[in-house]
């Protein structure tokens, strides 16, 4: 068929073949290759791997895609790192530049990168990342060789180390946290590699050197400084700053405290890195290792060691203006008024007048508690014993060994300092030094002057110590040795507050015995019946309407219709009636009868409206029983009503803060609002003059009137305590109110208020006859002379306008009375608005349970 090509048949198996080649001789005859069938079958295998590596490879990018897709949905936007300012302590510093305290929920300075020595930021950098100069964000180098070194340590037990680079751990203490799984491993390498794109090394290593933890509550190489070594940052050795680097791999392991060999090998560990990098010659590596590594860990070592009170209320006043969050963690300077010498000062005579009164008043009430006297007992039981929260470093826990009828002997454990063991010590009490004041309390009522020491103490009581010094023979009197003081902490409270009345800046406050014992601040919290303290606002209404300080005033028993029945105020300690007396007279001795005739003749809403004037009572009711002090006020606003007195009639608003600046030293707040005019004039401009812009309360003439008045309370009234020895001008007044539950002094000299104030938290008597002047005084008296001092005596300033006229007083003393121009010959005795027949309206409002207010 034409096209067919014929099919060619298979050779006959008898056909004759060609002869095969001679073979050579020790050969084995050779296998024929069947090339075809081997290449073929490799290059389909070639073919297959091909295909499957390409599959697989498509595949793994798959996946890594997905992971990449699914790990970068949920990263955190990292951009806001390039603006941000780590968390910083804020500081309180003193009048005198002190520091009193910090507040931070975490120990942390930051220091920009500049103020950061290279040779601290290398050690990190040798320590944690060596290459962190150089790659973008992840290591692939040192990915490498942790692999490795986890390899060869599989099976060891050992924890396997990580390969996370400075960028990456910025990432995880800032952005993803600090879970142990590959996702987080994912986030936190593509975001180091984001955040090498958005800013410079230099603002990462600053972050990471801010932020870094390294134990001991330390955030940041700064405090990590201070807290080891007591250092600044430019004052590290090669050694110290290496060690600093070694501890953020693991700051406990590494304390060096606890674990110095560990800390040290660390240490030298770093070194070595940092000599392998060329950051110091083999030399300087050499002695930095042979430096021996000693903690230094004493610091602040200038902390204000008073003032509790007044940094617990500059705290509460910095969040109420900038928040908790900003007060804890933005860093921010407070400069303050406080004085420190004068807040000791203040602290003690508070304490020592609490102590007088409770001697004087509180009575024995027992120990503390009490152990076993056994002699081999007493010892650990004692020293299981913790300090009563508010007693007096000073003062020792004691136990009675033994007790005799004129003597006991007591045990008290003695540490001279904190690495020294407590040693036991003991010594004797004598029945002579608590027989004057430990009379027994027993169900609330005080017993007799105890005559033998049974009746105080018993073996095996534990009770609050003194050591007093001895002293040695002078003349007669015989040496005297070292000897024990029974204490107690009192139960009565008490408040001062010192300021300048010139600027009202609070110059002390204490807020009661201890602060470690209450934080409730008396001087600002509590609010108190102010008592007689209160009469210079009714008088002052009364000198404001042109009523002369020589007025006649009638002391006379009064009687007032009030809906809850009569109402007989009465003068303090019953006294017969005097008659007719001045208005300065009145004051100065306090007369409650006078007192109410005068509120009713300038009329109470006048009263009501001098006190919120000063700022003492705000809404005070215009009722009668408010002229006897019956309304409530603090010991702070009392203090800065007063100032008005002093400083010519303008309003004191008391402050404790100066001023505060952010953490780049920006005032961002000021107290004194004063415009100062050429302060920014320079040296060759004129000299600067402060724009007074503070409102007038009172006129100044009024004002100076109340201070003379005030002044003969100190030299011839009931404040004769107050000024005893000072032998300068003072001026204040004493208040007591019903049932002598509470007692005041409020006074001044011309540069100095001080409000003091004495009572129980919860209101009851502290005594008959314990008055403002007995209690109160005498603190004010002791806080004056510590402030002042040997400074020479000045006296009240006379403003312009004023008349002096020399006037005799009724005890035959000659002075110089502050009148009005026009009013010195105006006083005569005036009508009585509470006659029997005066509209008995008049005491509307008056409650009969407040009468008696001295």
């Amino acid at each position: 068929m034409v096209g067919h090509r014929p099919t060619t048949a298979s050779p006959a198996p008898d056909l004759a073949a060609p002869p095969p080649p001679p073979r050579r001789p020790g050969k084995p005859p050779r296998t024929p290759r069947r090339r075809g069938w081997f290449f073929g079958t490799m290059g389909m295998l070639a073919k297959a791997l091909i295909i499957i590596g390409v599959a697989g490879g498509l595949t793994g990018a798959a996946a890594a895609y997905a992971l990449y897709r699914s790990a970068a949905a949920e990263l955190p936007d990292y951009r806001w790192l390039a603006d941000y300012q780590a968390p910083q302590m804020s500081r309180i510093y003193a009048g005198d530049s002190r520091l009193m305290a910090e507040l931070a929920q975490e120990r942390r300075v930051f220091v920009p990168i500049e103020a950061i020595p290279r040779m601290v930021q290398q050690a990190f950098v040798s320590a944690e990342d060596q290459r962190f100069w150089s790659h973008h964000g992840v290591d692939p180098i040192g990915i490498a060789r942790t692999v490795l070194t986890n390899l060869e340590q599989l099976g060891s037990g050992r924890r396997m180390a990580g390969a996370s680079t400075i960028t990456q751990q910025v990432a995880k203490n800032m952005l993803v946290g600090n879970d142990r799984t590959v996702m987080r491993k994912v986030r936190e390498a593509i975001l180091a590699l984001r955040i090498e794109q958005a800013m410079p090394k230099a603002r990462i290593l600053e972050i990471y050197l801010n932020e870094i933890f390294l134990g001991q509550q330390a955030y940041g190489v700064a405090a990590a400084a201070q807290n080891y070594f007591n250092k600044s940052l430019d004052e590290l050795t090669i050694a110290e700053a290496a060690f600093l680097a070694a501890l953020p791999k693991a700051p406990n392991n590494y304390n060096p405290q606890r674990y110095p060999e560990a800390a040290r090998a660390r240490r030298d560990w770093v070194i070595e890195r940092m000599a392998e990098d060329g950051a110091m010659p083999a030399a300087d590596a050499a002695r930095a290792r042979a430096e021996p590594l000693i903690p230094r860990p004493t610091r602040r070592p200038d902390v204000v060691a008073v003032g509790q009170y007044f940094t617990e209320e500059v705290r509460r006043e910095l969040v109420a203006r900038f928040g908790a969050d900003q007060t804890t963690m933005g860093g921010l300077v407070v400069r303050t008024s406080l004085d420190p010498r004068l807040q000791a000062e203040a602290e003690q005579a508070l304490r020592n007048g609490l102590l007088a009164y409770d001697r004087r008043r509180g009575g024995w009430r027992g120990p503390v508690t009490r152990i076993s006297a056994n002699a081999t007992e007493w010892l650990p039981a004692l020293q299981a014993l913790s300090r009563p929260p508010g007693a007096p470093p000073e003062w020792r826990l004691a136990v009675a060994l033994e007790v005799r009828d004129r003597e006991a002997r007591l045990a008290w454990l003695e540490r001279p300092d904190a690495r020294t063991a407590a040693q036991p010590r003991t010594g004797t009490l004598s029945l002579a030094d608590v027989a004057g004041w430990a009379r027994p309390v027993r169900d609330g009522r005080i017993g007799g002057t105890p005559r033998r020491m049974q009746e105080v103490l018993a073996p095996g009581d534990v009770v609050l110590v003194e050591t007093l010094p001895g002293t040695p023979a002078q003349g007669r009197t015989p040496a005297r040795p070292e000897r024990l003081a029974l204490r107690q902490m009192p139960e009565a409270e008490g408040a001062v507050v010192a300021l300048d009345p010139n600027t009202g800046r609070v110059l002390a406050m204490v807020g009661g015995w201890s602060f470690e014992r209450s934080w409730f601040n008396r001087a600002s919290q509590a609010q108190r019946q102010p008592g007689s303290s209160f009469k210079p606002y009714v008088y002052l209404a009364a000198l404001e309407q042109g009523v002369p300080p020589n007025q006649l005033l009638l002391d006379a028993p009064v009687e007032l219709a009030t809906p809850q029945g009569v109402w007989r105020p009465g003068n303090y300690g019953g006294g017969a009636p005097q008659g007719w007396v001045t208005m300065r007279s009145a004051l100065e001795r306090s007369l409650n009868l006078v007192t109410v005739r005068l509120a009713q003749q300038v009329g109470m809403p006048a009263v009501a409206e001098v006190a919120a004037r000063f700022g003492v009572i705000p809404n005070m009711p215009p009722v009668l029983a408010m002229s006897l002090g019956a309304g409530e006020t603090t010991v702070l606003r009392q203090a800065a009503g007063y100032a008005s007195f002093v400083n010519g009639g303008r309003q004191v608003a008391p402050t404790l803060i100066d001023s505060v600046q952010d953490r780049q030293g920006r005032l961002v707040w000021r107290t004194d609002a004063r415009e100062c005019q050429g302060c920014d004039s320079g040296p060759a401009g004129p000299p600067p003059a402060l724009t007074e812009n503070r409102r007038q309360v009172t006129d100044p003439v009024s004002a100076f009137q109340m201070t003379s008045m005030l002044q003969g309370v100190v030299q011839r009234g009931t404040g004769a305590r107050a000024g005893a020895g000072l032998n300068r001008p003072v001026a204040g007044k004493t208040g007591t109110t019903d049932d002598y539950k509470d007692n005041w002094f409020v006074g001044f000299t011309p540069d100095l208020v001080v409000a003091v104030w004495v009572g129980f938290d919860e209101p009851r008597s502290l005594g008959n006859n314990e008055t403002g002047g007995s209690n109160a005084a005498p603190i004010f008296r002791d806080v004056v002379a510590a402030a002042l001092g040997d400074s020479p005596a000045l006296p009240f300033r006379a403003p312009p306008g004023v008349a002096l006229v020399r006037t005799q007083l009724p005890n035959g003393q000659t002075i110089f009375e502050a009148f009005k121009p026009g009013t010195e010959n105006s006083a005569r005795p005036p009508s009585d608005p509470l006659a029997e027949d005066a509209p008995a309206t008049a005491a509307a409002g008056l409650d009969s349970s407040l009468g008696g207010l001295y």
